[in-house]
């Protein structure tokens, strides 16, 4: 039977004697929940022997209810437990010495998606560079990623970091949060007392799953719009959507499975995409659709889409590449419609004077392989397989499963 972290940290005394006298904080979320789906800040308070003190919610806030990027939570006094809860997506994305005066060891259970651009691993390295700071411990609970071992995507360059990129890693990363925080700590040379509870049964390359217990554990939405697993298997390609003016689905029932706008034949654009790089389209079945969002990109407008199925017998986990194949529509698209307007221009993740497209891919490349008419999927190739290969390489020694 395999076991989350928060699981073997609540049924195994020794692992917790180590916050015995402390005050203990915890950073959760929504998905933060025990085997039996009780959450995590009400599992901790009703053991005895740990001392909660506050808590702590990433972006979308620690009961998830914020829809949309730079929506801010609030700080509260949670009306159960009596303790302050601090907001790292508010007035502050950092800890602040107040916060960190709250407690003595901090406890991280917080599901990731296995994407750079997925908020909750910048603010576990924001966490852990504040407890280098105040000589804090930090303990992370450690969850599957859903998305697996596989990397995909280019390297974050010097001077793009951001709150959608923490340091030089692919958008595909491969990484548990616990094997990313020691990683985070030898690539920032950070002196923190840093523990990770691990999994305990975790077999990332099992079917059905992939990274994911199907059948045995529960999918909870990390974040509103990550509603299921196969989202989180193509988010590290339909997530560039956020820099786009096609619509990922958000006022559907499937976001970020998808991605259209009324403007586009979607027939045409899934025939161009098999002309330019069929070898990019294994492991999942590209569908056209329909579509009318109820909010944000394109609301009250029928959109004519593509749906990427990462389900059923066609999905194949090793060969499926979603960065590549969402790349490999907007270059279809802009060869279809060369004027048509395809890069979002406004603020994204409090980055000003970038366009959200390059920040989300962490440097501006992507846009222009997309851009240049002459470019192939063999120049994108070639840019992309080194950093895969090095990331291979840079990762190995912090792979604890």
């Amino acid at each position: 039977m395999m076991k989350f972290g928060i699981d073997r940290l609540l049924e195994n005394e020794s692992l917790r004697k180590p916050l015995a006298g402390k005050r203990v904080a915890l950073l959760a979320h929504p998905a933060s929940v025990t085997r039996d789906l009780t959450h995590s800040l009400d599992a901790l308070a009703a053991c005895r022997d740990i001392n909660l003190s506050a808590a702590l919610g990433p972006q979308h806030g620690l009961r998830g209810d914020k829809q949309d990027n730079m929506v801010e939570s609030p700080d509260f006094r949670d009306p159960v437990h009596a303790i302050p809860v601090f907001s790292l997506y508010g007035e502050v994305r950092r800890p602040t010495d107040e916060m960190m005066d709250e407690f003595d060891v901090i406890l991280i259970d917080l599901q990731d998606l296995g994407c750079r651009i997925y908020t909750f691993i910048t603010t576990l390295l924001y966490v852990l560079e504040a407890a280098a700071a105040h000589k804090k411990s930090v303990f992370v609970l450690d969850r599957p990623n859903p998305a697996g071992r596989p990397i995909e995507g280019m390297m974050l360059r010097t001077g793009w970091e951001s709150f959608v990129g923490a340091g030089p890693m692919p958008m595909r990363h491969g990484m548990t949060l616990g094997e990313l925080g020691r990683w985070f700590i030898r690539k920032f040379s950070l002196d923190v007392d840093y523990r990770v509870i691990e999994m305990e049964g975790w077999r990332p390359d099992d079917a059905p799953g992939y990274g994911w217990p199907l059948g045995e554990r529960v999918w909870i939405n990390p974040s509103p719009n990550a509603p299921n697993l196969f989202m989180a298997r193509a988010y590290a390609g339909t997530v560039m959507l956020e820099g786009a003016t096609l619509s990922e689905g958000r006022g559907t029932t499937r976001p970020l499975e998808l991605f259209g706008a009324p403007d586009i034949d979607a027939r045409r654009v899934i025939e161009e995409m098999r002309r330019l790089a069929p070898q990019w389209l294994k492991g999942c079945v590209l569908r056209e659709c329909w579509f009318e969002p109820t909010f944000h990109k394109h609301a009250g407008r029928l959109c004519n889409g593509v749906q990427f199925h990462t389900e059923g017998p066609a999905y194949n986990h090793a060969a499926f590449r979603p960065w590549r194949a969402q790349a490999l529509a907007f270059k279809a698209i802009r060869r279809l419609y060369p004027d048509y307007p395809l890069w979002r221009d406004f603020p994204y993740e409090y980055e000003i004077g970038k366009l959200a497209i390059d920040v989300i891919n962490g440097s501006p490349l992507l846009r222009h392989w997309v851009d240049d008419a002459s470019a192939t999927p063999a120049d994108l190739e070639a840019l992309t397989a080194p950093d895969e290969a090095a990331w291979v390489d840079e990762r190995a020694q912090f792979l604890a499963y």
